[in-house]
């Protein structure tokens, strides 16, 4: 089954939000991944070490069918958020398949920001922003049924 969840971003306070959704809503983080956690790329820009203790994912189980995911921003995408503009429509496929599928279909006439990949944390995951302006994360997690 693919689901469909929102995906929010932060600018630093991800942690303090995550913690007020939690006494909202209840449950237990599935998932808190820090940005120290992320191999350094040796070709890319590296990562201050004060963005270290910053989330880079974190998942809160809401229902059965439905997570809350964030993240803080930081480095060169930190002057890219903007109020408004700090969600994104995160799709979990059931395959490596219907997530290409899927990521062609909303990425015509839009905009390919990070292609399919596999990724170290382990998923096949890409984002684009689509020819409405709508930003969308594509993750399928092979092996693991949504």
């Amino acid at each position: 089954m693919t689901t469909v969840n929102v995906y929010l971003t932060f600018n630093g306070d991800c942690e303090a939000a995550f913690n007020f959704y939690k006494e909202a809503f209840g449950g237990e983080f599935q998932t808190v991944n820090r940005f120290k956690e992320m191999p350094a790329d040796p070709d890319g820009p590296q990562m201050p070490e004060s963005e270290g203790e910053k989330i880079m994912h974190i998942t809160l189980p809401i229902s059965k069918e439905t997570m809350l995911y964030g993240s803080d921003t930081g480095g060169e995408w930190a002057n890219q958020l903007t109020i408004g503009n700090n969600f994104s429509i995160s799709v979990t496929a059931e395959s490596k398949e219907a997530a290409e599928k899927i990521y062609a279909a909303l990425s015509e006439g839009g905009q390919q920001t990070m292609p399919m990949a596999d990724t170290f944390w382990g998923s096949y995951f890409g984002m684009l922003t689509d020819k409405f302006n709508i930003q969308w994360m594509v993750d399928c997690v092979p092996g693991i049924q949504s």
